[in-house]
């Protein structure tokens, strides 16, 4: 057991003449507590007021990513004791407007991830007697992308989105190459539309905020790297 101080950002929209402040709350944490635990024990406990987002505990669903000690990560995969003292600040996202508390509004997110249209596209009927298929080769290529869970840690360490609010996000340049990427797929270019644009491809500076953000280890950089080939490479016809 250890006793550990949570400084945890707090905000209420009700209250905007106190604006943004840092309360701390102490736990006694055990061996094997995460983050996600040690919050619900606070809200449970000694603060029902205690505002945040969870839902699956596994690491899948991505609600309940927050910064914590200043780097983004899943607080239902983040231990408490490895951080190896006493204190741990606890911070909403940073560029999302903040809803209250640890919450904020993912509506940059969703618009980012509407505009790549990140579903297959596909212009010729399907087979009548067998699904769309793909060689292990083929499939291969889109290891690494289609993991994305949608948290949105990337894109909020992301220097270039702090700057421009329309930046597309590399959460959606991964999404979109993850069909780019796809055999199967036949609609690359109303993936890579919403990207050959100011706000797209072009506003990311290549320096691996987003890389070492994602909880998953997957490489949103590359994938932006790759379609800027791509697009280079169609205006060269």
């Amino acid at each position: 057991m250890a006793m550990i101080t949570f400084r945890i950002n707090r905000f209420n929209p009700d209250d905007e003449r106190r604006g943004h402040y840092m309360q701390e709350y102490q736990l006694d944490v055990e061996k094997g507590m995460t983050l996600l635990d040690a919050l619900n024990e606070i809200k449970w406990k000694q603060d029902g007021t205690l505002t945040f987002r969870r839902s699956c505990r596994s690491g899948i669903c991505g609600s309940c990513a927050m910064t914590i000690n200043g780097v983004n990560n899943l607080a239902c995969e983040t231990q408490v004791l490895e951080f190896g003292g006493s204190t741990i600040t606890v911070e909403p996202m940073r560029g999302y407007p903040v809803v209250k508390d640890l919450v904020v509004s993912l509506d940059p997110l969703i618009r980012g991830l509407l505009a790549v249209k990140p579903y297959l596209i596909s212009h010729s009927p399907p087979p009548s007697d067998q699904e769309r298929l793909q060689s292990p080769e083929e499939r291969e290529k889109i290891d690494g992308l289609y993991e994305c869970i949608l948290c949105g840690s990337c894109t909020s360490s992301c220097p270039s989105f702090w700057a421009d609010k329309e930046y597309i996000g590399p959460h959606a340049a991964l999404k979109a190459y993850r069909f780019v990427a796809d055999s199967r797929d036949e609609g690359s270019a109303e993936h890579l539309e919403a990207l050959d644009d100011r706000h797209g491809l072009w506003r990311c500076h290549t320096i691996f905020n987003c890389v070492e953000a994602c909880p998953k280890d997957l490489n949103p950089t590359k994938a932006i790297s790759e379609l800027k080939k791509e697009l280079v490479r169609r205006r060269l016809g």
